[in-house]
């Protein structure tokens, strides 16, 4: 378990103690800004916790890749320092939108590529 990337403990420690028989946790990471506290990644699906629900209830929204059709890099700037110059994602399910915003944008980079890694092969 020390290979796995994470920013908080017990973020990575909720993440285990959901896990399905056999799932293996790919990363945990925090996230900046307004309603997500996290995101973790595994090899079956993303998890999101999300604290934008009324009266600061939370959910752990679980998202199989299957169901993703899309992920973005969000930038408030032009591309032109590169693709990925922002640390923040957009993931599509269906007509909702996730936005997460990470600490730096290798952790952006990194989520980037694993969800891309995995709605690619369906």
């Amino acid at each position: 378990m020390a290979d796995i990337p994470y920013d908080r403990k017990e973020q990575l420690k909720q993440i285990e103690s959901g896990l399905l028989q056999g799932e293996r946790i790919i990363a945990v990471y925090d996230a900046i800004g307004a309603g997500t506290g996290f995101l973790g990644l595994t090899d079956r699906r993303v998890i999101v916790q999300d604290k934008s629900f009324v009266g600061k209830r939370i959910a752990i929204t679980s998202i199989p890749y299957g169901k993703i059709s899309a992920v973005s890099v969000v930038s408030n700037k032009s591309i032109a320092g590169g693709f990925f110059s922002s640390g923040a994602i957009a993931i599509h399910v269906g007509t909702h939108t996730y936005e997460v915003d990470f600490r730096g944008d290798n952790k952006a980079h990194h989520v980037h590529n694993v969800i891309l890694h995995y709605i690619s092969q369906s």
